[in-house]
């Protein structure tokens, strides 16, 4: 790996570059000028601005050295709100998710923006956790079925589910690969009815609801 990019340069984005210093260049993008000061570090490169824009004016299929893995540190879900914002020009909105799904949903958390926060944990993690393939790394117990894979099996008609994985990159910290934002926009362009997109880890995960406008 050559180089991450931290979206998000809070608790969590430092967190994570501390966790992974002495690896690939690592990119923090923040909005907040004293965030930044204090991620500063050997290694590191600090950019000033909204993590969202930034990740759509510099991320290109095509042309130019792009990052192995993207970070999300911020309340926002990244993934999400970079396809709206690259695809604005193509009708892709924003919409609310119905309340019945919930039932299908662990311990679902609804925003007021429309976002469904789910985990398999009703309690605290460890900021830690190496998110073992197995067991639970509080409790000892078994895994429950993996959140990635939860959610791409969810029946819910009319809708869809598109899932982008967050891999572990260090502990506590979890990323996803360029290619999969990629693909999801792909993806999204192939689906004519409500989707729901979805970023989950093993254990946790959050979704929204987005479809394109046919006018």
């Amino acid at each position: 790996m050559k180089e991450i990019w931290i979206i998000g340069a809070g608790r969590f984005g430092r967190m994570a570059a501390d966790r992974l210093t002495g690896n690939p260049h690592l990119v923090l993008v923040d909005l907040k000028e004293e965030k930044l000061h204090g991620a500063r570090g050997h290694g590191r490169t600090l950019i000033k601005g909204d993590g969202t824009a930034y990740l759509f004016e510099h991320l290109r299929p095509a042309g130019g050295e792009l990052p192995d893995w993207i970070i999300p540190a911020v309340p926002i879900h990244l993934a999400a709100e970079w396809l709206l914002l690259g695809q604005r020009g193509k009708n892709l909105q924003r919409i609310s998710i119905p309340e019945k799904i919930d039932p299908l949903l662990p311990n679902p958390l609804r925003e007021e923006n429309g976002n469904i926060f789910v985990s398999h944990a009703d309690f605290l993690c460890p900021d830690d956790c190496a998110e073992p393939a197995h067991i639970c790394t509080f409790t000892g117990k078994p895994r429950k079925q993996n959140m990635f894979e939860r959610l791409k099996d969810i029946e819910f008609p009319p809708w869809k589910s598109l899932v982008i994985r967050s891999h572990q990159l260090g502990p506590g910290v979890g990323g996803y690969r360029v290619k999969e934002l990629f693909r999801l926009a792909e993806e999204i362009a192939k689906v004519g009815g409500p989707i729901l997109l979805c970023t989950a880890c093993r254990c946790h995960g959050v979704i929204t609801g987005l479809m394109r406008d046919p006018a």
